[in-house]
């Protein structure tokens, strides 16, 4: 190796001029700026890498659906308001609509007319009927009055008169019978006298016994015949008058018309109807007095409610305004898929700002403890805006990083978004959280007055 290094030489003749020098200096120069440039941009890429976004935040607010001061809320539930006994009227014949008295909305009494159909086929139905009966009826009073006396008189005399026939016969006989024997008649005149003679006493005794069936009138079974066939004709009548009269619809209870699904010249029929066929109701109605609230109860909670528990009803339309309810039905079976027991809470004092398939809301109160101890308090409910919800999750500000957190809600209430699980109030959330924005990301926060 020493020997190597004796024999490194350095080639002066390769050395540039002196002219030289400047053009290598110049190009070093522009090295150092491009360096510079280059550092600068990192580091102005780098700060922006690593710069906090700027969000708008909101805070998550907690508070309680329902109830007096000092009445402590062990569960909250949403439902819907139904009626307690909705009713579809229908129609029990068939039939044109001829006239309809009532709209959607309209208030009617137990009784009061809504809707006639045509009735000329069911009038002539029962006029027929009638006509039928009162022929019946007179057939038999005829046989239950028996025989008038002039009916007897005739008959009598006609029995006379068959017996003077008959006497005048054997005269003839005798007078014939002594001329033949005297061999003045023939034979054939005798024959002849006794035929007349036989013939006028078989008519005596055919009209004897016409005469005693008229004066003793008709028989006991053939009035009884007559009997039945006239109820199977008052049968008949009270059919075709029910029916006549079942043209007129009433409305069977006190309420309110929330559906009218006929027009005058529509038909209504009591089978079977397609979704373009006849009708087969003309009007839905409820008593608007008599409403529930119903609810699917989470089979986890459904232990915190019993009978007649009290609670306090909301509705999204009017949040301000509160009605008392008590439960009043329990489902006796649970619902599988859903995992609920569905719950009736009824309305104790209805007015009409409430209307059937309102969402509501009730807050469950707890009992109070024997010996006048409060009852505990329930977890409070939170509300957030809907801006603030990305995929069933939230980002929460915490010491300028966001934190990303799953929520489970219940639907829109005039407060915000209702939360049922994964958060308690208090958090400050991003409100229209940026699609790149993730979990452990630095944030600054502006304010915007919304904050408690």
């Amino acid at each position: 190796m020493s020997d190597d290094l004796k024999s490194l030489r350095i080639d002066r003749s390769s050395q540039p001029s002196s002219g030289a020098g400047p053009v290598w200096a110049f190009r070093w120069i522009l090295g150092g700026i491009a360096v510079m440039v280059l550092l600068g941009a990192g580091a102005i890429v780098y700060k922006q890498l690593n710069a906090a976004t700027e969000v708008t935040t909101v805070r998550a607010q907690a508070a309680q659906t329902g109830g007096a001061p000092g009445d402590a809320v062990i569960l909250n539930a949403t439902g819907y308001v139904v009626a307690a006994h909705k009713i579809q009227v229908a129609s029990k014949v068939v039939g044109k609509v001829a006239w309809i008295g009532v709209d959607k909305g309209d208030k009617v009494r137990e009784g009061q007319v809504i809707v006639r159909l045509e009735d000329d086929e069911y009038r002539a139905y029962l006029q027929q009927a009638r006509g039928q009966l009162a022929n019946l009826q007179a057939r038999l009073a005829e046989l239950e009055n028996g025989s008038r006396p002039e009916e007897i008189a005739a008959a009598k005399a006609n029995v006379e008169q068959a017996q003077a026939d008959l006497a005048n016969a054997v005269v003839q006989l005798d007078r014939t019978r002594q001329l033949y024997s005297g061999g003045v008649a023939p034979k054939t005149n005798l024959d002849d006298a006794e035929a007349r003679r036989d013939a006028a006493q078989a008519r005596v005794n055919s009209l004897q016994k016409t005469y005693e069936l008229v004066r003793i009138g008709p028989r006991r079974e053939v009035i009884d015949a007559v009997k039945g066939q006239i109820e199977q004709v008052k049968g008949v009548v009270a059919f075709s008058e029910t029916q006549l009269n079942n043209t007129i619809i009433r409305a069977p209870v006190t309420g309110t018309i929330l559906e009218r699904v006929v027009e005058r010249g529509e038909f209504v029929t009591t089978s079977f109807v397609g979704e373009r066929g006849a009708k087969g109701y003309v009007v839905s109605l409820a008593d608007l007095n008599d409403l529930r609230v119903e609810l699917d109860i989470s089979q986890n909670d459904f232990n915190k409610l019993g009978p007649k528990q009290r609670g306090v009803i909301t509705v999204d339309a009017y949040p301000g305004k509160q009605w008392q309810g008590a439960i009043e039905e329990i489902s006796p079976e649970a619902n599988r898929q859903k995992a609920t027991v569905q719950v009736k809470v009824k309305v104790l004092n209805p007015d009409e700002y409430l209307r059937p398939e309102m969402n509501a809301a009730v807050a469950f109160l707890a009992e109070a403890r024997p010996g006048g101890g409060a009852p505990a308090a329930g977890k409070p409910v939170v509300f957030i805006p809907s801006s603030t919800v990305r995929n069933d999750k939230v980002l929460i500000v915490v010491n300028g990083k966001v934190v990303e957190r799953a929520i489970r809600t219940s639907g829109n209430t005039p407060q915000g978004l209702r939360v049922e699980d994964g958060l308690i109030g208090g958090e400050d959330l991003v409100v229209n959280p940026p699609a790149e924005l993730k979990g452990g990301a630095r944030v600054v926060t502006k304010d915007q007055g919304s904050k408690q």
